[in-house]
């Protein structure tokens, strides 16, 4: 989960939290409490909220917690809520709230056509037009939730950190395993890349967020601009697309 507090256009934090679909309410307000404190702002400064969540589970959750912790209702990222962006899918309403946000911030920022990658649990890849026009995308397993598979299913193989090897041609079973990981990702992020490109007629930007992106794009060749904090960005500009009084 991340998080992030604004004042005006000053980011303070960001902050990146373990999710769970299990954290209750009260949970949440001891942490953000807790965040808030640790950087020396009262709760009772907030006047806005903007929540985008692809976990049905903690939906109440942060609701709850914005209702009680700010005394403002949040403005969750869904249908009906003014983006900018014109969804050319069969239906709009699967569009996770995540990618919706990562593309108000990629337009706002790069401008168009472009190809946004978000190495989250999922890696997502998505398709938008100089027009704002949301066209689609891919999905497919992150690179964390792959590793992750390996070494629970394979029983001798260990589970290992991400990071770039020296060498493709790995001289044990760890270097196998991260060259496998990084080299092979970057070519499936890259051969997705050119075969959407075709698609779409253009030469997109691509920008890439998530928390292993930085990894993945020292080793790829299509990836033209980290943006780690996009998600936070698209957030912000949503919330003053559709709150009159956003400060």
């Amino acid at each position: 989960m991340v998080l992030g507090l604004y004042r005006d256009d000053e980011l303070l934090g960001p902050w990146r939290v373990v999710t769970s679909n299990y954290r209750t309410g009260d949970e949440l307000f001891i942490l953000l409490s807790m965040l808030f404190q640790g950087i020396g702002v009262d709760r009772h400064e907030i006047s806005g909220c903007c929540v985008s969540s692809v976990v049905p589970q903690t939906n109440l959750a942060l609701q709850e917690v914005s209702t009680r912790a700010f005394h403002v209702p949040p403005l969750m990222v869904g249908p009906g809520v003014k983006t900018g962006l014109v969804l050319q899918v069969d239906n709009p309403k699967e569009v996770g709230a995540d990618r919706i946000v990562n593309a108000v911030a990629a337009i706002e920022e790069y401008k168009g056509p472009l190809i946004i990658i978000d190495f989250g649990t999922a890696t997502t890849f998505d398709a938008v037009t100089a027009r704002a026009e949301w066209q689609g995308g891919v999905i497919v397993p992150g690179v964390q939730l792959s590793v992750d598979a390996l070494s629970e299913h394979c029983a001798k193989l260990p589970r290992v950190d991400i990071q770039k090897p020296s060498a493709v041609i790995g001289r044990d079973t760890v270097s196998n395993i991260r060259s496998g990981i990084t080299y092979g990702y970057a070519d499936l992020v890259d051969g997705l890349v050119r075969r959407m490109a075709r698609e779409m007629d253009a030469e997109p930007t691509v920008v890439a967020t998530g928390g292993l992106a930085k990894v993945i794009a020292e080793v790829a060749e299509t990836i033209d601009v980290v943006d780690p904090l996009l998600t936070l960005k698209g957030l912000k500009a949503v919330y003053k697309k559709n709150v009159k009084t956003a400060p």
